[in-house]
């Protein structure tokens, strides 16, 4: 399996119509595929979006010929599982071989807008990977036209089956930053995805998920590996500061976010973040081959598909410089 450089559309940054021509612009300067966020309000007010992923990535369909995922979206608590598999059965139906659907256990930013109760981070992953395993269930249905049904711990689906449906399930990708999510993802879905940290950090994530996959007698080298890595480059290194403290500040706070619910709580405490809270998060340099190396020490660890987003919102330039300076030199 090669490596696979792709964009990551931020649609918590730009609008959709700003998100299609730069997810388009990425593609002719040498990006393959696009991860697109699943957010209801930005991380931060100033970032200043937050569109309907799906929406969004029906049109990238038509505007881009590569890959499609959702970088990452919660079945928990917004999404009832079975919208998610209908909405990611479609797109797959729209896109043969196009699409793959990353899952993640949520954050409340996002899902404590329909009022639910928010439980603790180990609910919220039983949660996914119940939401998981009804998703795969009407998957099933899809290919084999019969009914299924679901009564667990958390869902109940009544019996029904997705009356659109490809000819091949789309792959199902979770979000881990921990090694028993990691683990438990090798052995229950076909991909992990992670957001780039300290490599050591990495690779014991990618040990876990190689374990599980290898307790369910899979092959953990045949498996999609994805990492989002963010970084911030601009034409001097101050410019890309600039852009990391204004446009991601989030990526600086050294604390957990998940259970933070308004953009303006965050913007108070982003006014917290200095430069060294990127240290080891978030590379912020001018310089392309900067970027390359940090990129390649990534590719070699074992993740074979890595989407770029850049802080700023320099994005065309970024896309430029990158598709012409980083990616040919990147070893893959």
């Amino acid at each position: 399996m090669g490596l696979q450089i792709g964009y990551a559309a931020m649609l918590e940054q730009f609008a959709p119509a700003e998100a299609l021509e730069l997810a388009a612009h990425a593609e002719a300067q040498g990006f393959s595929g696009v991860m697109a966020s699943d957010h209801y309000q930005p991380w931060v007010p100033q970032q200043g979006q937050a569109s309907f992923v799906w929406s969004v990535l029906g049109a990238l369909g038509q505007t881009t010929a590569g890959d499609l995922g959702t970088g990452v979206t919660a079945p928990t608590f917004r999404w009832h599982p079975a919208l998610v598999a209908q909405a990611s059965a479609t797109l797959a139906t729209m896109y043969p071989g196009r699409h793959w659907l990353g899952l993640g256990s949520g954050e409340a930013l996002n899902e404590h807008v329909v009022g639910r109760y928010w439980p603790d981070a180990p609910e919220r992953i039983s949660r996914m990977f119940e939401a998981v395993d009804i998703i795969k269930k009407l998957f099933a249905s899809g290919l084999s036209g019969k009914d299924v049904r679901h009564e667990g711990q958390y869902y109940k689906l009544e019996s029904t089956r997705l009356w659109t449906m490809p000819e091949t399930a789309p792959p199902i990708l979770v979000a881990a930053s921990g090694p028993v999510t990691a683990r438990r993802a090798g052995r229950t879905v076909d991909g992990l995805i992670t957001e780039a940290t300290a490599p050591d950090k990495l690779g014991m994530l990618l040990q876990r998920f190689g374990e599980g996959a290898r307790e369910a007698g899979r092959d953990p080298d045949s498996m999609p590996k994805v990492l989002r890595l963010h970084l911030s480059w601009a034409a001097t290194d101050e410019e890309a500061m600039t852009s990391a403290l204004t446009q991601w500040p989030n990526l600086g706070m050294r604390f957990p976010k998940a259970d933070i619910r308004s953009p303006y709580e965050l913007e108070q405490l982003a006014r917290l973040v200095t430069p060294a809270g990127f240290e080891g998060r978030m590379l912020v340099s001018a310089d392309p081959d900067a970027h390359r190396r940090r990129i390649q020490e990534f590719a070699d660890l074992g993740f074979d598909r890595i989407y770029l987003h850049n802080a700023g919102r320099n994005q065309r330039e970024f896309l430029e410089v990158f598709g012409r300076d980083v990616l040919p030199k990147v070893v893959r």
